[in-house]
């Protein structure tokens, strides 16, 4: 498919009923297998790509971020979507910037999220939030295929756990034009069918937080229409890692080799 292709069916998705469940891949590799096992979307992941290059999330540059999502991007005939943070800077010409080359890169949607990260006021006060996304759907919209816009409220994870004020910032983002909403960390089912209650568009969960992510079926009840993974799936490859190089050096065995895919097997997954 050619990427206009890919946006059309990334689109498709989310008008479709039922949720659908974005892969998060770090990697070509990692986007080949997930391809392989028969996810219809993928998106990249920044922690998943910060740790790729042995760092925390929130300090991969965007010219980093942006060969991260050419290769995730390149790996297969899937629609991709990029974790895009902030935008890689305040301004809203900065936003338009990252949502352009985006394009570049090969993907066919981008989140942006609320977050600061600053300390003192780690979200944007909501006009200069709001300016930020309509910066962001306008950079999309220019655009000859349909980029699918997420804006981001970062509510839960930045210390303010205030469902209302999350809900009135969501529609906020819709009212600017976003296509798709997201709001990760809300705290149970209820919160969720309040939120996707409360808006027209569709709502993304992401899953990956214990205690706090529930399955297909309840999110799809709740009217979610969209499940990302956010970096579970690099954070689960990482603790099979860690547990097999723990086993070795712990007790000198290698117990692990008789749970993992045969060399035939994972070539397989690689060819789709």
């Amino acid at each position: 498919m050619n990427q206009a292709d890919k946006a059309a069916r990334l689109r498709a998705l989310h008008e479709a009923k039922g949720a659908f469940v974005i892969g998060n891949a770090w990697d070509a590799g990692s986007a080949r297998v997930l391809a392989g096992l028969g996810f219809v979307a993928l998106a990249t992941s920044s922690g998943a790509a910060a740790g790729v290059l042995g760092r925390r999330d929130g300090t991969v540059s965007r010219d980093e971020a942006m060969a991260n999502a050419r290769a995730v991007a390149g790996a297969c005939d899937l629609p991709v979507s990029g974790d895009l943070e902030n935008g890689y800077g305040h301004e809203p010409q900065a936003v338009v910037e990252t949502i352009r080359r985006a394009a570049e890169a090969g993907l066919v949607g981008g989140s942006i999220e609320d977050f600061s990260g600053d300390a003192s006021q780690p979200l944007y006060p909501l006009p200069q939030a709001v300016q930020r996304i309509e910066a962001a759907v306008g950079a999309a919209r220019a655009l000859q295929w349909p980029f699918a816009l997420t804006a981001r409220c970062e509510n839960f994870l930045r210390g303010n756990p205030d469902l209302d004020d999350t809900i009135a910032r969501l529609q906020a983002f819709e009212r600017a034009g976003a296509d798709v909403l997201m709001a990760p960390g809300l705290p149970d089912l209820q919160s969720v069918q309040r939120v996707c209650t409360a808006l027209r568009k569709p709502f993304n969960f992401m899953a990956g937080i214990r205690g706090k992510s529930f399955s297909v079926a309840e999110l799809q009840a709740a009217g979610v229409r969209r499940i990302s993974l956010a970096t579970s799936l690099y954070r689960s490859a990482m603790t099979a890692l860690a547990d097999a190089a723990r086993e070795v050096q712990g007790q000198g065995t290698f117990g692990y080799l008789e749970r993992t895919m045969a060399t035939p097997d994972f070539y397989k997954l690689l060819q789709g």
